[in-house]
């Protein structure tokens, strides 16, 4: 990614076979559904596959299940046909949280949630050739 990509508040890339709608690192906290809803449109409008979260700018609300925020984010980008990618370090909630754990392990028997460490772990659970 370049410089120009990173100050936009999203940019879409191609992964493998996959198009990734990328959420800028900086920018306001996804507080709620309704933020979630708005990225998932973009990114049906931009005709992407994938929807890249950075977890920085999940709320931490996300990473409380009882809030039911995590589940209707990944819920509505089902419903949209997208994957969810969450990219960055989440030991700090998985460490607080065992129904996070158990999450998390289950989203990575499937191929529609996936946390990933950092945009090169992405590419390669995509099937990138970078």
């Amino acid at each position: 990614m370049n410089d120009a990509a990173a100050e936009s508040a999203f940019t879409v890339v191609s992964l493998g076979a996959e198009r990734v709608l990328l959420c800028a690192q900086a920018g306001e906290a996804i507080a709620d559904a309704r933020a979630a809803t708005d990225l998932i449109g973009e990114a049906s409008f931009a005709g992407a596959t994938v929807l890249a979260l950075p977890v920085a700018r999940l709320d931490p609300s996300f990473f409380r299940l009882a809030s039911g925020f995590a589940g209707e984010v990944a819920q509505k980008a089902v419903n949209y046909r997208l994957k969810l990618a969450l990219i960055g370090d989440i030991q700090a909630h998985l460490q607080h949280s065992g129904p996070l754990r158990d999450w998390v392990r289950e989203c990575g028997e499937g191929r529609s949630v996936l946390f990933v460490a950092d945009w090169d772990e992405l590419a390669r659970r995509l099937g990138a050739d970078d």
